[in-house]
């Protein structure tokens, strides 16, 4: 089996690794690592926060591989990882309003309404966005940034968070909602 490392399939990756060879999940991990980091910014918020996160759930991956059953897909299956040490860490903040204090506090934001309107740049629209989703429960935070950013069906979703797709549906409506009320809130959005 001197097939290439890149084209073999995600199962295949998974039984070499546990066979002996280090190099297939090194390449599980290169498949995976840039889209489980930026699902984890949108939830953590933090670029470090989510480099941590993301090595730490490929970590926890690899010690437990012998685990998968296959009865989903990899991503499926690290992302569900990455998710619970992802709350973990949220869990230990002492508070959801300090998220994102190194780029100005919450109160900084909502004040600077009596300063001249000016156009956003799109990078304060991001960071303001970012601030929104960071008042989000985290419910809604997760299941917006797995349709909205990660781009999965319902039904990926649905495994991911190990809930009905119905749910799904009702949950993401009310995020959705609730992140145009923050975004309202900030300034980002008006109400109609």
């Amino acid at each position: 089996m001197n097939e290439p490392k890149s084209s073999q399939t995600d199962n295949q990756l998974i039984e070499a690794t546990l066979a002996g060879d280090r190099d297939a999940f090194g390449e599980l991990v290169r498949r995976y690592q840039d889209r489980l980091f930026n699902s984890l910014i949108h939830l953590l918020g933090s670029e470090h926060e989510a480099q941590d996160v993301t090595q730490d759930s490929f970590v926890q991956a690899y010690r437990r591989l012998s685990s998968f059953r296959g009865d989903s897909h990899f991503y499926t299956w690290i992302f569900r990882i990455a998710r619970n040490l992802a709350i973990s860490r949220i869990r230990s903040r002492k508070s959801t309003a300090s998220l994102y204090q190194e780029n100005g506090s919450l109160r900084d934001i909502e004040s600077s309404d009596s300063a001249p309107q000016r156009p956003l740049d799109v990078e304060e629209t991001v960071t303001q966005v970012q601030r929104a989703l960071a008042r989000l429960e985290e419910d809604q935070r997760t299941i917006l940034v797995l349709r909205e950013f990660d781009g999965l069906e319902y039904e990926a979703i649905a495994e991911i968070l190990e809930i009905p797709v119905g749910t799904v549906r009702s949950r993401l409506h009310r995020a959705r909602h609730q992140l145009k009320e923050e975004l309202i809130a900030l300034g980002i959005q008006s109400p109609n």
